[in-house]
């Protein structure tokens, strides 16, 4: 017997950050996206626990302790007084440390593979603290569609989501580390007041109203200056997919990929064909959101 779970990916569509508290951490106003880029994580019976993975980008995700996969199922387990023993292969089409949390969604997916392998019976509200325990994008990978995180991102609260939007997101050679993003935000926001994070009534507003061109005004993303600073770049991939016809363009979350809203599915076909000769990314992928949470295959 095995258990499929299939996870988006997401993209930040708003995301306000706050100065570095004292446990280093900051605080947020993160509206969430789940998109339609999936991996798909199984957990069936194993005599130890062990971590595989096959798809693009493959050899850059960890098999040992430290894959999210592999931390969700021990926590689990730990809850529930039974030892860990699985053997968790991640199919993987998120693009890997793109700031579209691939890594969270398979902590996520993982965890509710495991519970529905294992009969454990963990209520959403067990499955989310355990999220929260894991990482800040964890929560909502597991819940998916539409999201405002607050403290560190974990805090959501779902948001309606009034219509499809097209998007296309372009891939970058290479990652980028999240702490190393936030690290160069500290640093160029340094001596300035960073105002309190808050989500743009606007922004709701257009989601709820599934309005294309209304989100395009209001999107944001305060990484991204610390994004750019960091991979140079990305400024060239912003650029050519606005060419192209971009409604909007911004990096998603911590990058280095960068997400392109298209007014429909048209426009995002010839945005990804132009991202794609432009030799300023790796790939360009088309997807269309909101996207459901993890769910059982």
């Amino acid at each position: 017997m095995s258990v499929t779970v299939r996870v988006p990916a997401k993209v930040n569509v708003r995301l306000a950050v706050g100065a570095a508290r004292p446990d280093g951490f900051h605080d947020l106003a993160n509206v969430f996206l789940a998109v339609g880029l999936y991996d798909e994580v199984t957990a069936a019976p194993a005599d130890t626990l062990r971590v595989t993975c096959t798809g693009p980008d493959a050899a850059q995700v960890p098999l040992d302790a430290t894959n999210l996969a592999a931390r969700a199922a021990v926590a689990l387990a730990e809850r529930h007084g039974i030892s860990p023993d699985v053997h968790l292969h991640i199919a993987k089409d998120i693009p890997v440390a793109g700031g579209m949390a691939g890594g969270s969604a398979d902590g996520a997916a993982a965890l509710v593979a495991c519970d529905a392998l294992w009969s454990t019976g963990a209520s959403q509200d067990e499955l989310l603290a355990i999220c929260a325990e894991l990482g800040s994008d964890v929560p909502f990978s597991l819940i998916g569609g539409a999201a405002l995180g607050v403290g560190r991102g974990e805090q959501l609260t779902p948001i309606e989501v009034g219509g499809t939007f097209h998007w296309v997101f372009a891939v970058a050679d290479g990652g980028l580390s999240t702490p190393a993003v936030y690290a160069e935000f500290d640093r160029l926001t340094a001596g300035t007041q960073v105002p309190e994070p808050t989500a743009s009534p606007a922004l709701l507003a257009a989601l709820r109203k599934g309005d294309t061109t209304a989100l395009a005004d209001a999107l944001g993303n305060d990484l991204q200056a610390a994004a750019l600073s960091l991979r140079p770049s990305l400024a060239d991939t912003l650029a050519a997919g606005t060419a192209a016809g971009a409604l909007a363009a911004l990096v998603s979350g911590s990058g280095p990929t960068t997400a392109f809203l298209a007014a429909d599915a048209d426009a995002a076909r010839t945005i990804a064909d132009a991202l794609a000769a432009s030799g300023t990314c790796r790939s360009a992928r088309v997807a269309v959101s909101p996207a459901p949470g993890a769910t059982v295959c």
